[in-house]
């Protein structure tokens, strides 16, 4: 028998503990130091807490009393794949949510991917989110499941389907790492709220079809059939098969969903492999020498005017590109836009006066157009010395706005006319849009000369704290001079209507144009010396946030 080894002092060395329980104890630490930090967060947590269990309970009890049911094994294999589908993207819209989904924290650690693998995957299982996934798993499974062996496949498929979901959210995070730890990462935490309105339209829209359809939850059965073959409802899929007997398919799906979860753990390996080897952005960006001509403008941005308007309105431009709150409320107006009339034309509910609703979402834009500058507005203060300064530095940025407003409203009115199929009423819809957009145009330049507030960086306020009358005063007061402004054209369009003269509604594409152009520069005019006469008072304004 061998003899132990000994360190240079005689004793034997004690064996690293296993590192699953150390993670397991860290993740239990975060959650409660990240409790104690204020009774904000604490009551956040437990509130949120509360309605998830209180939503799992209510879920698990529907899944149940749903059992015998026809539909019983569609419905609950198209509740699994759309959870797991939240699995996968929750990470990327809110990476901050859970610390311990950053390995590169881990890095200086001298820890081999495989076991890391294991420990976190195990620590992934403590949380409110997990315990979500049981309940509904479980919930499926009982409704689905007719037999003892279809129970025993049950008590496989639950913890492989949550194992799955829970691999999967690890791979995705892993993966795409540096993009969430990125300004751009940033960016899409911003658009988490869009995303979650378009899925709610999508949701309503899903439910009024389903309402209306003689077959009701039976639209969603070829769904089923096909999500059936995809992880972890094919875990689900298996219990369903193995009750009507049909016990190839049900091992085949349950092979599947093994296979996944296989896959997926292999995946994260090597994404922990590489975040753990290889050198990340900034250290290859120091070493690289700078590149030439880094500061020049090229592409697109060369071919805007000369003078003042190219420089402010390639400005514009980038803040819609680069700033996170700029991007997410051009991003939010400019699906809402699409969104609004395309869906209720798909729904035999629309208007091809619906249409307009695009360019009002996207005239919103031109107002508090100081408010994006924040503190940096002195440098463009310190440019305006007369109104003639005033006019230019606004009809630029109201030129960069039309840049992207002009062609999306119209491509907007073109898809809805298209699904309404009221070619007829094509120029008289873009007439109305692109008044309704000069109007937004004018009393957008006017607020944000009479009305301007600060956007705090930090943070998913829009307002700084006290603005909020000043936000409200500026959009809703500016829409409705907006809806004035547009009162002669839609008097002319209601008379031509009544006076039974719709023949001649072509006429409002070019009168609309028109009228849309001159409110704008009228408007532009007015609110310039506004604009070059309050220049400290807008500073002080938008210097809040």
């Amino acid at each position: 028998m061998t003899a132990p080894a000994t360190t240079a002092s005689g004793t034997t060395p004690r064996p690293a503990p296993a590192l699953t329980p150390v993670f397991v104890r860290l993740k239990l630490s975060l959650l409660r130091n990240g409790l104690r930090q204020s009774s904000g967060r604490r009551a956040a947590y437990v509130a949120s807490a509360v309605i998830a269990l209180l939503f799992a309970a209510l879920q698990l009890l529907g899944l149940i009393l749903l059992r015998g049911n026809e539909h019983a094994a569609t419905v609950s294999i198209i509740l699994v794949a759309v959870l797991a589908l939240g699995w996968a993207v929750m990470p990327l819209f809110f990476p901050s949510g859970d610390e311990t989904l950053d390995p590169t924290r881990l890095v200086m650690l001298p820890l081999r991917p495989r076991p890391l693998v294991r420990a976190l995957l195990v620590a992934s299982l403590v949380g409110i989110g997990p315990l979500f996934t049981l309940c509904l798993a479980l919930g499926a499974v009982i409704a689905v499941a007719d037999g003892g062996a279809a129970v025993a496949v049950g008590a496989v498929a639950v913890p492989l389907a949550l194992l799955v979901c829970v691999a999967l959210a690890r791979a995705v995070a892993a993966a795409n790492i540096r993009l969430l730890t990125s300004r751009k990462g940033r960016d899409l935490a911003v658009l988490s709220g869009l995303v979650i309105a378009v899925g709610a339209q999508v949701v309503n829209f899903g439910a009024q079809r389903l309402g209306s359809s003689d077959n009701g939850l039976g639209e969603l059965d070829p769904a089923a059939d096909v999500l059936g073959w995809i992880p972890p409802s094919s875990a689900l899929s298996a219990v369903h098969a193995t009750g009507e007997a049909r016990y190839a398919t049900a091992a085949a799906q349950l092979a599947l969903s093994a296979v996944a979860l296989v896959l997926l753990l292999h995946l994260w390996q090597r994404s922990l492999t590489r975040l753990m080897t290889a050198p990340d952005g900034s250290t290859l960006a120091a070493a690289e020498p700078a590149r030439k001509g880094r500061g020049t403008t090229g592409g697109l941005y060369a071919k805007l005017p000369a003078g003042r308007t190219g420089p402010v309105m390639e400005r514009t431009l980038r803040y819609v590109w680069r700033d996170p709150k700029t991007k997410a409320a051009w991003v939010t107006s400019l699906a809402i836009g699409l969104i609004v009339p395309l869906f209720n034309a798909l729904q035999g509910t629309g208007s091809i006066y619906f249409a307009c609703f695009a360019a009002g979402m996207l005239g919103i834009q031109m107002y508090n157009q100081f408010g994006q500058d924040t503190s940096a507005f002195w440098m463009v203060a310190m440019t305006i010395s007369r109104t003639r300064d005033a006019y230019e530095e606004l009809r630029a940025r109201a030129l960069a706005l039309l840049v992207i407003t002009l062609p999306y409203a119209t491509l907007v009115t073109v898809l809805t006319t298209a699904l309404l199929g009221d070619w007829a009423a094509l120029p008289e819809a873009l007439g109305l849009s692109f008044a309704l957009l000069g109007a937004m145009l004018t009393t957008g330049a006017w607020s944000s000369a009479r009305f301007p507030y600060s956007i705090p960086q930090q943070g998913y306020k829009n307002v700084a704290p006290g603005q909020a009358g000043l936000a409200w005063i500026s959009i809703v007061g500016g829409m409705v001079a907006a809806a004035v402004l547009c009162a002669p054209v839609l008097a002319f369009t209601i008379w031509l209507h009544t006076a039974d003269h719709a023949s001649w509604s072509w006429l409002l594409l070019p009168l609309g144009t028109v009228y849309g152009a001159a409110v704008t520069v009228a408007g532009l005019r007015l609110a310039a010396p506004r604009v070059a006469g309050r220049l400290p008072e807008i500073l002080a304004a938008v210097s809040k946030g």
